[in-house]
């Protein structure tokens, strides 16, 4: 039996109501059988996958409006999977994947309290060179940028997943690793550009970050 606690909140997203299952604080903690500790997740890392971070709603808001048509979409380290269950509420073909134990069951639930497909989900490490997840036309993700040693791990993830022609956003509050996080994604054959909020964005939320955007195109042939 889980010893957490939860909360139950509503995010007004456009036009839908995302119903989601969260920790009811940073000070949950559940590892009695050290599942997360062997996996290197420390009791002060534990709590971080279950809160609705700004940066992940920010992450939800653009994926309100992103074009989703004919597109496979993966977030990369979903939590709560807030934007997925946003796409999935728009029918787009999602998927997620994260490294935290509990993160598989919190998206079954929270697709469920929206009465939503379940989000095809893989649990996984950005070491992981042997997935299943497959190949995605457009990678999204909030706050992945923790430490220095991320951005290889996370750039060379993203290019195992990504299709020849793939978009990549991912939301960054400003941990100061995202200039050479946009250096390696030049190196991988991505356009870049940044930005920040505008106006009516800035409106739903505090976040002072950038949303930074990655685009490669097919090469011309001749």
């Amino acid at each position: 039996m889980s010893k957490f606690r939860v909360r139950y909140q509503t995010f007004e997203i456009d036009d839908l109501d995302i119903h989601v299952r969260s920790l009811r604080d940073r000070q949950q903690f559940s590892d009695d059988e050290n599942i997360a500790k062997n996996l290197g997740i420390s009791s002060a890392q534990w709590p971080l996958f279950g809160i609705v971070w700004s940066s992940g709603e920010v992450l939800a808001r653009l994926m309100a409006r992103q074009d989703i048509v004919g597109k496979r979409i993966l977030e990369v380290g979903c939590g709560v999977g807030l934007a997925s269950l946003v796409l999935n509420q728009r029918s787009a073909d999602i998927s997620a994947t994260d490294y935290h134990p509990e993160v598989e069951s919190f998206l079954k639930i929270n697709a469920s309290l929206n009465s939503g497909d379940e989000i095809p989900f893989e649990q996984s490490d950005w070491n992981d060179l042997d997935t299943s997840l497959g190949k995605f036309d457009l990678i999204i993700g909030s706050d992945l940028l923790y430490e220095v040693e991320h951005i290889e791990l996370l750039s060379q993830f993203i290019e195992l997943h990504a299709k020849p022609e793939c978009e990549v956003i991912v939301v960054d509050p400003g941990r100061g690793n995202h200039a050479k996080f946009s250096n390696a994604m030049v190196k991988l054959g991505f356009q870049h550009s940044q930005r920040k909020l505008d106006e009516e964005e800035q409106s739903h939320t505090s976040f002072k970050g950038r949303v930074l955007n990655y685009i490669r195109c097919k090469p011309l042939s001749g």
